[in-house]
Order: structure tokens, then sequence, then C-alpha cells
């Protein structure tokens, strides 16, 4: 097997040689952010926008961060290069740092991981998802933290109810999934996605772009659970998963009718993007 690097303690090293104190706040608290890109045909995808959001998700937590943008491409390309994945995923984390008392933030340290992705598939799902609800509201949720508690712990509770993800909502408004953003599509074939308390993603900023150059109209603002489930259409979006249309919340369920669905639409010029 291959030997896999990674960036840690300020240097490319073996993976198998990395590792975080067990005194840091990532440790001790979990405290800290990340974020994570694809790599496609050994290039990494948006990476201008993940580092603007990587960036602005440390300013919010405190975190400073040692190396500069250009730096971190930097070593982006050598792991990729070392590494030799033509398709890939690349975690940028910052861990809390070496924390004697526990809990005051000293010294945060970068690590970047490369690690195994197959490149999501070119033909838009047919089969869609089931997604159940559940009133919760992330803390500083424009963050991209590494708290996923919540998800974790709703997993068995997730799969009781026969669903494939989980659908935040608070005081009646949808909020987002653990790890994707979540569109709706009225029967006037409006696009219309939350615009507060979720963590804005790429993929999410890319639809919004496509459809402002395509004509579609959309719109940001809170959407209601009830008003959701009148939907003609709802799909989410990520990094990794491109978009996936929902098949069900909890007990609505929508038909799936790819060839002419605004989903599908958005996704054909999504795939452009990429190249």
């Amino acid at each position: 097997m291959n030997t896999l690097y990674c960036y840690a303690n300020n240097e490319i090293i073996p993976i198998e040689k990395a590792g975080v104190p067990v005194s840091d706040l990532l440790v001790q608290r979990g405290y800290g952010i990340f974020d994570f890109l694809r790599v496609a045909y050994y290039q990494p995808l948006f990476i201008e926008d993940h580092l603007d959001r990587f960036f602005n998700s440390a300013a919010e937590m405190r975190l400073p961060i040692n190396e500069t943008k250009e730096e971190i491409k930097k070593i982006v390309a050598t792991l990729i290069e070392k590494n030799k994945m033509e398709f890939a995923g690349i975690r940028l984390l910052i861990a809390g740092g070496d924390a004697p008392d526990g809990y005051t933030i000293t010294r945060p340290h970068l690590i970047v991981l490369e690690q195994a992705l197959a490149q999501p598939s070119a033909q838009f799902s047919e089969k869609g998802i089931r997604l159940a609800s559940y009133q919760y509201q992330r803390q500083l949720a424009e963050v991209k933290t590494t708290d996923y508690l919540m998800a974790i712990w709703l997993q068995p509770w997730m799969k009781k109810k026969g669903a494939d993800d989980i659908l935040y909502y608070q005081e009646a408004s949808i909020s987002e999934c653990p790890r994707s953003n979540i569109f709706m599509v009225t029967k006037e074939n409006k696009l219309i996605t939350p615009s507060n308390h979720m963590l804005k993603g790429i993929t999410r900023k890319n639809i919004l772009q496509v459809a402002a150059a395509h004509g579609i109209e959309f719109e940001l603002r809170d959407i209601t659970l009830s008003e959701i489930k009148t939907a003609k259409e709802v799909f989410i979006s990520s990094s990794t998963k491109r978009i996936l249309p929902v098949s069900q919340i909890d007990e609505q369920i929508y038909s799936l009718n790819s060839s002419k669905s605004i989903s599908y639409c958005i996704f054909t010029y999504l795939l452009a993007l990429e190249k």
C-alpha cells in the first residue's frame, strides 16, 4: 500500500506520523473548524471559495491561521502530487491548540488531510432520498465547526424513521441538513432556499449563480416546514453530493420527474462548472 501524506506539525509527513495532543482543545472540548473540498482530475475544485469560508470560520471562532491562503494552496497542491489520487477529498482542519487548562485558546494549528473519494456520478439520481425533520438549531450555524454531535447522535433515530438524512427546523422554519443545504421549487417554478441559521455551502453558492445566469427565478428567505411539504420538488446540495432530489420528508412524498425538473437542469449546469 502506498504511503498517504498529510500536512501536520508544519510539514508534509506520512499520515501515520500525524497526531493531535490529548491536551488540544479539539480533543478536550471539540473546539475546531474545518472545510472540505473535492479533487477531480488532480485539480482542487472551487478552492478559492472554500478558503474564503475556511478563513471566515476561523475568524468567527477566534482561531488564528498562521498560513496564508497561497501557502495553503501550495500545501494542497503538494499533497495532490504526492498522494497521486485523481479523485479525492481534501479536509482543511484547524485544531483549537494545546490548552493546558483545557479551556483557553493558545496556538491553533493547521492539519490538511487527503482521502480517497469516488467521483460523484455524472448521472442525475432517479431514486431520491428521504428526510426526517427534527427540531434543532446548530450553534454558530454559519460557521463550519467540527461539532456534529447531534447529527451523529440522531443516526439510530433516523434509521428507525426509515430516513436517509435529517432536516433541521426551529420554530417551524427549516434550516439545513447536517451536511447539506436544502432547496424547494414552488408550483410556479420559483427556486427558494433558506437564508438564515444555516451554513452557506459552496455548491449552494454555485446553484444560485447558475440560477441567476440562466433566468431561473429564485428567492432567499425562511421556509416553514409546512410550506416545503407543498413544494413541487425538493433537493439537497453539497460538495460531495452535488444535487440529490428528495423523495420524501416525514409523511410527505414527492414525485420525481428528473427530465423536466429544475433540479435536473441545475445539475447539468453544475457538471459544466467542474470542467
